[in-house]
């Protein structure tokens, strides 16, 4: 293969050449909430406390503290940038997705002097050996517990090293030595896998991977059921990119690194042992979740014990992200998307269009379902759509129901919708009792006492957007005429420095 493989680098060159779609700055700047701070306003965009705005994606060159290393956010932070990254219509980026598990492209092994990520080793046996001098890890707010690895791609295997997956986990810089991981209970591999070493009183060996391809991030967040246990997400990214992912042997643990990342850790998860998340600071906070909240701090999150750190020799660059920013959203709502698409459709073959997971839901909490009825015999079937995403996807709260001419990226559009083509009495489903994701603050019995028994469980609601099928000529739109050459009469418009769409 002559062509470079993806990684992060090179696509942050190929960001380079779109106009408004990058941007680094030599300024100095404090990882410690000022990053978060500063970006929150530039590109954070997603859930974020106002003011924000889709922007650019940055790379902060000057860290203060940090002299050989950089600071990239924000990558993911569109969904049209996304697309120009994974060089495909942002508006199929779900079907993309599916299609990706279905054909998936296995990682291969390499040698260790081919692999960047081990350009430069530092041991825990080193004298001055500091995770928290070695990798700029920002806090996102000033309540933060610690410094956070948010894109940290963690990746094991099962003991007998018979399966091997990829997790994103929140993980805080708890000591020279020591990282603090929160591992949610269910859906995650890492976490069963975990499981099985902690009853044979093992530790586990893990390799945390920071700096990547975006579409590595993006494969790594599918979840059950369309990623089962012994599916290996690395799969999803080397079919999108149609060339396997570079794996690399770890220098002190027994596991593999990502070839091409910007750091490795290489660490082992201790068996029955866990730690205060906030233990250095005692503020109760963790760090901002993609809600739009800060999260509580775990009073028992699992320890990790670093072995070594090997990153690139040339400045190699943190990659972070906001947790309530459109990054997210990119990450989690877009394989959600991918698996909705894949159940339903063969469920109900040919009869959801397209499915969005917007900003408003942080990418989990929502879903728009873009709905086409044909006869009379599928009326119906879009609420039925709709009960077989929330009963596969327990993380998915709300879903909205729109006819085939709604454009469901369009949150104008999609409240169009529902002031215009939907009555409350009629066309809301409220299935109480279920279980839900417990970072959502409502979900507790002291703010519905009458049916959340326990924390995590929530109401779920069907908004039914659509248009009876035998009214369906009464609810046209205004038909404007069809001007192929519209863009003509813009020719000589200068859309000057704005980011361009």
């Amino acid at each position: 293969m002559n062509e470079q493989p993806y990684d992060l680098r090179k696509v942050l060159e190929e960001l380079k050449q779109l106009p408004g779609q990058y941007h680094e700055t030599d300024k100095a700047i404090d990882p410690e909430a000022e990053l978060s701070g500063v970006y929150r306003y530039i590109g954070a965009g997603g859930t974020v406390m106002r003011p924000t705005q889709e922007g650019p994606a940055m790379t902060f060159n000057n860290i203060k503290g940090f002299p050989n290393t950089r600071v990239s956010i924000g990558t993911m932070a569109s969904r049209k940038r996304v697309g120009e990254i994974l060089h495909h219509d942002y508006k199929t980026l779900g079907k993309l997705l599916y299609e990706s598990v279905e054909h998936p492209v296995k990682p291969v092994t390499i040698d260790q002097k081919e692999a960047p990520a081990q350009e430069v080793v530092h041991r825990t046996t080193d004298d001055d050996f500091d995770i928290r001098k070695i990798l700029p890890a920002p806090t996102n707010t000033p309540e933060d517990a610690g410094p956070y690895i948010t894109m940290g791609v963690v990746l094991g295997s099962d003991p007998d090293k018979t399966m091997t997956d990829v997790t994103i986990h929140r993980m805080v810089l708890e000591g020279k030595d020591t990282i603090g991981m929160y591992i949610m209970p269910g859906g995650r591999h890492i976490g069963h896998f975990q499981k099985q070493f902690e009853a044979q009183d093992k530790p586990m060996p893990i390799t945390i991977n920071v700096g990547l391809d975006p579409a590595i991030a993006i494969g790594t967040t599918f979840e059950p059921p369309t990623t089962p246990l012994g599916y290996n997400e690395l799969w999803v990214a080397g079919a999108l990119r149609n060339e396997p992912v570079q794996l690399v042997n770890a220098t002190s643990v027994n596991e593999v690194g990502i070839a091409r990342s910007e750091f490795i850790i290489e660490a082992e998860i201790l068996p029955n042992q866990t730690m205060q998340e906030d233990i250095n600071t005692n503020t109760g906070k963790a760090m901002p979740e993609f809600p739009g909240y800060n999260g509580n701090a775990n009073p028992a999150v699992n320890v990790v014990k670093v072995k070594a750190i090997t990153h690139r020799k040339d400045r190699p660059i943190m990659q972070t992200t906001i947790g309530p920013s459109e990054e997210h959203v990119s990450m989690a709502g877009i394989p959600t998307e991918a698996s909705i698409i894949g159940l339903v459709d063969k469920a109900i073959p040919g009869k959801v269009l397209n499915v969005y997971n917007p900003p408003a839901g942080g990418g989990k909490l929502m879903t728009i379902m873009q709905i086409k009825k044909e006869n009379e015999a599928d009326e119906g079937i879009q609420r039925q759509a709709a009960v077989l995403a929330l009963s596969a996807f327990k993380e998915l709260k709300t879903v909205i129901l729109v006819d085939e001419d709604v454009d469901i990226f369009d949150m104008n559009d999609v409240m169009w919708t529902l002031n215009t083509r939907f009555q409350g009495d009629k066309d809301v489903v409220v299935l109480p009792g279920m279980r839900n994701h417990p970072l959502d603050p409502s979900e507790r019995p002291e703010y519905n006492p009458g049916t959340i028994r326990f924390k995590g469980m929530s109401a779920k609601t069907i908004l039914d957007g659509t248009v009876p099928f035998d009214m369906k000529d009464q609810f046209q739109r205004a038909p404007f005429k069809d001007v192929p050459n519209w863009q003509d009469y813009l020719k000589d418009f200068d859309k000057g420095s704005k980011n361009d769409e």
